[in-house]
């Protein structure tokens, strides 16, 4: 195909060419992250933050989707399976452009922290360089439902602590992406990590989620040094109880559930 082909082709599509700039954007901004900070950060407490990966805007558009009940594959009613209270919904596997883009531009940076922590507690690394190529792995194994959530917080509602563990194809990091403003949207709602500790008592972090910004977490556990080398310290996470307005966010997780 010519160039001149080319032009034409975006000229005549001028949504694709909005795409197009969105995940440029979306991938700069991943990709001129401070990822060793994040990853020292994230040895220390098991989670950290990232800087803003989406303008307001975005973040209103996206958690404007939760009324489009086409985007998603189920809603679930944290209250009746005593998960806590409140809703989220599982998108379909054909995310929005942007959910997309995120995904894919967070996990090179997230591959590189989840194998020097696999090497630390001599575990298997079985996640290729393609995102592609591991979501194959996971569908070949009966994890072929898409993990990514919208959630929904009104006053009162909270998420028990809890692991986004679906099977044996796991992957130890994920993402979520505050996409209202803390202390003027909503107040309460905090992002919970607490840590198991061997024969200690347990230890927590709690994270207002700024809006726009990524909490890149551990899915189950952290390396943690012993005296004996490295063990794995067991997380669990969720979040505090909404006080007021209205909280949403953005769940990336990079495998699929069965």
């Amino acid at each position: 195909m010519t160039t001149d082909a080319v032009t034409d082709n975006s000229a005549d599509h001028p949504a694709d060419a909005a795409d197009a700039a969105v995940i440029e954007g979306v991938q700069r901004r991943v990709a001129g992250a401070d990822w060793t900070a994040v990853a020292r950060e994230l040895d220390e407490l098991g989670c950290a933050l990232t800087p803003r990966l989406l303008t307001p805007e975005q973040c209103r558009e996206i958690a404007g989707l939760y009324e489009r009940t086409d985007a998603f594959r189920t809603t679930v009613d944290m209250a009746r399976y005593r998960f806590g209270s409140g809703t989220y919904r599982y998108f379909t596997h054909q995310l929005p452009p942007l959910v997309a883009a995120l995904r894919a531009a967070l996990y090179p940076p997230l591959l590189a922290v989840a194998r020097d922590w696999s090497a630390r507690l001599d575990r298997p690394a079985p996640w290729p360089d393609d995102l592609d190529a591991w979501l194959a792995a996971c569908h070949e194994a009966g994890q072929d439902r898409s993990a990514q959530i919208l959630l929904r917080y009104e006053p009162g509602d909270w998420n028990a602590l809890h692991r986004d563990v679906f099977g044996e194809m796991v992957f130890p990091l994920q993402v979520v992406i505050g996409l209202d403003a803390y202390g003027t949207d909503y107040t309460g709602g905090e992002f919970l990590l607490v840590e198991q500790r061997a024969r200690a008592q347990s230890r927590g972090t709690a994270v207002p989620l700024p809006q726009g910004h990524g909490l890149v977490f551990t899915t189950r556990d952290r390396p943690v040094r012993s005296k004996r080398g490295w063990s794995a310290g067991a997380m669990r996470h969720g979040v505090s109880t909404l006080r007021s307005g209205r909280r949403h966010a953005l769940g990336l997780v990079f495998h699929d559930a069965s």
